[in-house]
């Protein structure tokens, strides 16, 4: 059994790992903070967040780029997941004090 047939039902969740972790560690360069598992956490919840913002409208994007599908394009994900990590980490930053 090749390798890429075994990791294939994952890959999903290792992209998005990977885009959280990109994300995570730009909020943590922006925002101050970090650490691995910190930063995978918030870019994974942010991926998240910057992904219901956008799919509810209250994070456009571009025409130009959501016109062709209703998805987020793949040149947008880490931005977007980038915008839901920092917003993470604002609200709770203000809920903590």
């Amino acid at each position: 059994m090749d390798i890429l047939e075994q990791v294939q039902p994952y890959m999903d969740w290792i992209i998005l790992a990977g885009i959280g972790l990109v994300a995570g560690w730009i909020t943590g360069q922006i925002l101050g903070g970090g650490g691995l598992f910190r930063n995978l956490f918030i870019g994974i919840i942010g991926a998240l967040v910057g992904g219901a913002l956008v799919k509810m409208g209250f994070l456009p994007l571009p025409p130009a780029i959501t016109d062709i599908t209703n998805t987020i394009p793949y040149g947008t994900e880490i931005f977007v997941a980038t915008i839901g990590a920092m917003l993470i980490v604002l609200v709770a930053r203000i809920l903590i004090r």
